[in-house]
């Protein structure tokens, strides 16, 4: 068996893959909190893997309310080490039609600070390079699955997070556009810092659903048209993890894995007890 586990964080339906054997449900709780459902543990062609609804099951959480710290420390403590990220977004391109597959590279970050995005603080202080913000190794296996997979797929471009729950006003879609990004959605950049964090590779499969609302030509979007792209591209979606964990071997040669290596510019003799212990997971070698 390929020693490497590897993670899924995605919506509904891909977690109950056709092939995964050994399946079983594994509740968590962290430090941080609980994850946002239970983590779905199997084999699939001698991979293991690990799958967690971002929203939980039956969609219940905001993109504001999702417990990223927990879901990603959960993933860690369950020996993930390379992160796939299924996600809806808008296109803010004409070439990116709905349907079409993004593996984006770079983020802007429209969040509010609502959220915790990262496992720091409380006496310990850490600054994590995020020049690079995904794995670029793992993105260019990404792209070549979709491609493998005949997905109509854009390699690279910037992700806009935003805070959500209501989508783009019109103004801001444009003011998008002139930031010259390619997508823009609610959840990725969150799960990516953290991942750095935690040295998980991550990487983003993200499904264009919509025009956003500054393509004259097109509809406004709607929550409707989501889910109808959505349903549409789930066994996209599936062949695109199933060609890619195939290529994702056991050793890792990226930045991620040591990622943390300097990043903790606290004393270590200052550092409190609990939270040594909080983060063993996270940097206990380092420590």
């Amino acid at each position: 068996m390929n020693k490497a586990t590897i993670g899924v964080i995605g919506g509904s339906g891909l977690y109950d893959m056709e092939g995964l054997e050994q399946v079983e449900r594994v509740r968590l709780e962290t430090p941080f909190g609980d994850p946002s459902d239970e983590y779905v543990t199997g084999v699939l062609n001698g991979v293991k893997m690990v799958f967690l609804p971002r929203h939980g099951r039956g969609h219940r959480y905001l993109p504001s309310e999702v417990n990223y710290s927990a879901n990603i420390y959960g993933m860690k403590t369950l020996g993930v080490e390379q992160i796939i990220s299924v996600s809806a977004v808008g296109s803010l391109k004409d070439a990116i039609a709905p349907g079409h597959i993004v593996i984006p590279d770079q983020f802007i970050d429209r969040t509010k600070g609502i959220r915790r995005d990262t496992f720091f603080g409380d006496g310990i202080v850490a600054h994590v390079g995020f020049a690079d913000p995904v794995c670029h190794t793992l993105s260019d296996t990404l792209y070549r699955a979709a491609s493998k997979a005949g997905a109509t797929v854009h390699k690279g471009g910037s992700y806009i997070c935003m805070e959500g729950p209501a989508f783009s006003t019109r103004a801001e879609s444009f003011s998008y556009l002139a930031l010259g990004a390619s997508v823009i959605g609610m959840t990725n950049l969150t799960e990516a810092k953290l991942a750095r964090e935690a040295e998980i590779c991550y990487g983003i499969i993200a499904l264009s659903t919509d025009y956003d609302c500054w393509h004259d030509s097109h509809d406004d979007v709607t929550v409707e048209a989501i889910i109808k792209i959505i349903h549409q591209n789930v066994a996209m979606a599936k062949n695109i993890i199933r060609f890619a964990v195939a290529e994702i071997g056991a050793e890792r040669d990226c930045p991620c894995a040591s990622a943390m290596q300097y990043a903790v510019i606290t004393d270590r003799s200052v550092i409190p007890a609990a939270a040594k212990k909080k983060l063993e997971p996270i940097i206990g070698k380092y420590l």
